[in-house]
């Protein structure tokens, strides 16, 4: 029987993983960037530019927003640490697109490597 971590290795296996140090040109070339980990998570702080689609939801996602349903779109997929981008670029090629990747260690690997990240802004009641 399988477990999670096979699955995401069946998937790093198939779909295409930029390392951090290329994931600013490839977000530059893109046409979307999927922030794929939960709500709050992406509240608390997310790559510039990025769109939310948790994972659980994403095909859904796709399917229902006209903006995203050319099959030619150029995605960056990036999750906590990279396994759910994987996952989730696996599922993306299944449904026909053509030109996925996923950021290699993810959320993690970006703010280890001193890139910006956006926060939300916080009412002041002062």
């Amino acid at each position: 029987m399988k477990n999670a971590m096979d699955l995401v290795s069946a998937a790093k296996a198939r779909v295409a993983e930029i390392p951090v140090s290329e994931a600013d040109a490839a977000i530059r070339e893109a046409d979307v960037l999927i922030d794929v980990r939960e709500e709050s998570e992406f509240a608390n702080g997310h790559l510039p530019g990025a769109i939310h689609a948790s994972r659980g939801m994403l095909e859904f996602k796709l399917s229902s927003t006209p903006a995203l349903a050319s099959r030619d779109l150029k995605v960056v997929l990036y999750c906590k640490t990279s396994g759910r981008a994987a996952l989730a670029a696996a599922a993306m090629q299944e449904m026909g697109y053509l030109n996925v990747k996923s950021i290699a260690g993810g959320f993690d690997g970006w703010v280890a490597a001193g890139k910006p990240v956006v926060k939300p802004e916080l009412p002041s009641f002062g």
